[in-house]
């Protein structure tokens, strides 16, 4: 019975049309229907989402988060996402042995599978955020979406998750001319035993990432602009680069009167006296007495 049971629902199941729905992110203001509240008010299981959206965009201040879309993943799959970008972040951020400072722990990256409806009305609700900047950065784009939050601003954990997503889940090549008539051939082509029904194939999922943009710091960024990004130094690095232009000037002072001291303080007021009379020459005035 059981046995019986479970062919049936897996037959019942196949024949269920899927029900799951592909939006676009839509951030402009819904249109007011008949009988319907303005402003829209969540209750339940999506105030709760709407909620966790708004911290998590809140966080861009600190956290820059990634704008992703997905593709024909399987949990699985995904999971393998997950651990490939905490890998590659974790081997950007390892603290070094010879540092002489202790280094702050950073916190791993989050990827959270976003609703697209409840985030973009969470979306259009952050502050200061620029509509038309996020309109392009989605660019209508329909299907799956992500967010990926790295918890703080290190543009060498940015640049090993960007090349870790891209070694996870290489990008698809376009379909030629030849491959998309081949599949409409396929699909429309008569059954090879007439009368018969063709026989069911498993589908094989060929999984697909793009990066769409990210908010950093209140601003959205294209893809190019992530990149380029990416590619900026640490702080570490910049306070080094303040310091050293800092000290450069008493440095060269120092190396001077440390080149002048001793014997060497003669030789050096006489090339600067000779060095003076060979301008007034130069300028035609009389050499002084």
């Amino acid at each position: 019975m059981l046995a019986g049971s479970s062919r049936w629902t897996s037959w019942f199941s196949s024949r269920i049309p899927s029900s799951s729905r592909s939006y676009a992110i839509s951030v402009q203001p819904p249109k007011p229907l008949p009988g319907k509240r303005m402003p829209r008010v969540f209750r339940d299981k999506k105030a709760f989402q709407y909620a966790w959206y708004m911290r998590l965009l809140e966080s861009n201040n600190t956290a820059p988060l990634l704008i992703i879309h997905h593709n024909e993943f399987t949990a699985q799959r995904l999971q393998k996402l997950r651990m490939d970008i905490v890998t590659a972040s974790q081997r950007a951020t390892k603290p070094s042995l010879a540092s002489p400072v202790p280094v702050t722990p950073t916190p791993e990256p989050t990827l959270t599978v976003v609703r697209t409806s409840i985030f973009g009305a969470a979306l259009r609700d952050v502050p200061g955020i620029n509509i038309e900047e996020v309109e392009k950065m989605i660019d209508g784009q329909s299907g799956g979406f992500a967010v990926l939050s790295l918890g703080t601003f290190n543009p060498l954990q940015l640049d090993a998750v960007l090349r870790a997503m891209d070694r996870s889940v290489p990008p698809r090549p376009p379909k030629t001319e030849a491959e998309i008539k081949a599949e409409l051939e396929a699909k429309n082509a008569d059954p090879a035993q007439p009368g018969r029904r063709m026989k069911r194939q498993r589908q094989i999922h060929i999984p697909e990432l793009k990066l769409m943009g990210a908010l950093i710091e209140g601003r959205v960024f294209l893809p190019d602009n992530v990149k380029q990004v990416s590619k900026l130094p640490t702080l570490d690095t910049l306070r080094a680069q303040i310091v050293g232009l800092l000290s450069a000037p008493a440095t060269q002072l120092a190396a001077v009167l440390s080149a002048a001291s001793g014997g060497t303080l003669a030789r050096t007021l006489e090339g600067l006296k000779k060095g003076l009379e060979e301008t007034e020459q130069g300028s035609g005035a009389p050499p002084a007495p």
